[in-house]
């Protein structure tokens, strides 16, 4: 074929890349993973039980999906909601995940419809959280779902404009960390944008009040996002997506009339959006969940203890078990005049002792303690001694450490074959991947009679 970089012929995309089928990729994946299993390598189960895949196709998307014509503009707005919506919202900032939010405030704008409400006079508020796709996907569904539950009171939908105002959520941020905060707020706008919001509200989150609307500012004037309609549509995940949490959100509405509707099924409502928070707080208090500059990588240096309240708005928000055990230690550090110190001992095997001195780097330092690096316990005034080794030296290193200080001492890690030789040695506890930071961190502050519990 002619070299199309000398001008001597043309790029032939079809023969130069020719297409790959399906089942092509799947031997391909299958071979790579080596006898690993496909589905818990590779494929997301979301709380709601929706299977994210690794990768989408054109047979992915619903034969017939719905057209989002939606216009790529949208109004710039301070206010938190639009006067009189649905507020879907509300169950997000209370710890609803999407499929919910989107299925409760279904329910609650059929009541409404129920009740003689006109069409055109019930608009939407939902907020958009930091699961970038699938906030996209769930402001789509929500004009899927309004249009059949229009269709079924016997009105036509592409008569009618619905009208969406999304906020940013302030149940994931912290009062920790402000500029990540307005990260994940610039990608909560862009789902919101993209998904097809027609009024959209940064919330500041512990961050300059103008930077919440000059993130706007930035996606109209440098990005051009309001110059695209469903910028979305033809993405086979985003389509896939958007077909999987509309059905979801319309199998939940269903639940809910079923018991009546809306205004009769508040109690399991409620109950169902609490434990998909306790899910959350679990996930975040587990690290299986990362909450940047909450659960892990700390800014150690950053002080917030006159600033605690810079979020007080909020009534429930994923960073709240954790940042309050921070703000205790803070609280001591300041009637003391010194903070709480924990010595990392590092001896032995450096690939291991360095992996487990950076993992209690970041574990501890959610904490709000001052962190000390050493191979040496000499002279050291920290109140709690980490060892970071490696298993089979652990019990050696125990026995040495335990007999000459009298700060309590933990292991970095989970020797299941030592621990009974560790106790014995004198170890008073263990810090791993499967600790629990919150029942861990507050249990060694318990023990070290760092300051107290929030309200007592």
């Amino acid at each position: 074929m002619p070299d199309p970089a000398a001008g001597t012929g043309e790029l032939n995309l079809r023969q130069e890349f020719p297409p790959v089928s399906t089942e092509t990729w799947e031997k391909t994946i299958i071979a790579d993973l080596k006898g690993a299993d496909y589905e818990k390598k590779l494929v997301w189960k979301t709380p709601e039980g929706i299977a994210v895949k690794p990768y989408y196709r054109k047979e992915d998307v619903p034969a017939e999906p719905y057209r989002h014509c939606v216009c790529g503009s949208w109004e710039i707005s301070e206010a938190p909601a639009l006067a009189d919506a649905v507020n879907g919202a509300a169950f997000h900032e209370a710890g609803a995940t999407p499929v919910q939010e989107l299925g409760y405030a279904l329910s609650a704008a059929v009541d409404r419809l129920a009740a003689g409400a006109a069409p055109a006079s019930i608009s939407f508020c939902f907020a958009a959280g930091s699961n970038y796709f699938f906030e996209i996907a769930k402001l789509r569904a929500a004009r899927q779902v309004w249009a059949q539950a229009l269709a079924a009171f016997g009105h036509d939908p592409e008569r009618i404009e619905t009208r969406i105002h999304v906020v940013t959520s302030l149940s994931n941020k912290s009062i920790y960390d402000p500029y990540t905060n307005l990260l994940r707020c610039t990608t909560e706008a862009l789902s919101a944008v993209i998904g097809g919001a027609n009024i959209v509200t940064v919330q500041p989150a512990a961050y300059p009040d103008r930077l919440a609307r000059n993130v706007q500012l930035v996606l109209k004037e440098e990005s051009h996002l309001d110059k695209v309609a469903d910028p979305a549509g033809g993405s086979y995940y985003i389509e896939a997506l958007t077909d999987a949490i509309a059905r979801e959100a319309w199998k939940l509405f269903q639940q809910v009339e079923a018991e009546g509707g809306f205004a009769k099924a508040q109690a399991s409502i409620e109950k169902a959006v609490a434990a998909s928070r306790a899910a959350s707080e679990k996930a975040i208090a587990s690290r299986r969940r990362t909450m940047v500059g909450v659960n892990n990588y700390p800014d150690i240096r950053e002080k917030e203890l006159e600033s605690a309240n810079a979020l007080a708005a909020a009534e429930w928000r994923l960073a709240q078990p954790i940042e309050s055990i921070r703000l205790r230690t803070e609280r001591h550090a300041r009637k003391t005049g010194r903070t709480p110190k924990i010595l990392l001992l590092k001896r032995g095997d450096l690939k291991m002792k360095m992996a487990r001195a950076q993992f209690c780097q970041n574990f501890f330092g959610c904490g709000g303690f001052a962190l000390e690096e050493s191979e040496s316990y000499a002279g050291t005034d920290a109140v709690l001694i980490v060892l970071c080794s490696s298993d089979p030296e652990y019990v050696d290193l125990a026995k040495e450490v335990c007999a000459k200080v009298k700060a309590p001492v933990l292991v970095a890690g989970n020797p299941k074959e030592q621990i009974d030789a560790l106790k014995e040695a004198g170890v008073a506890g263990f810090v791993h991947v499967l600790s629990n930071m919150v029942d861990t961190l507050t249990e060694w502050q318990d023990k070290l009679g760092i300051g107290a519990k929030e309200g007592k």
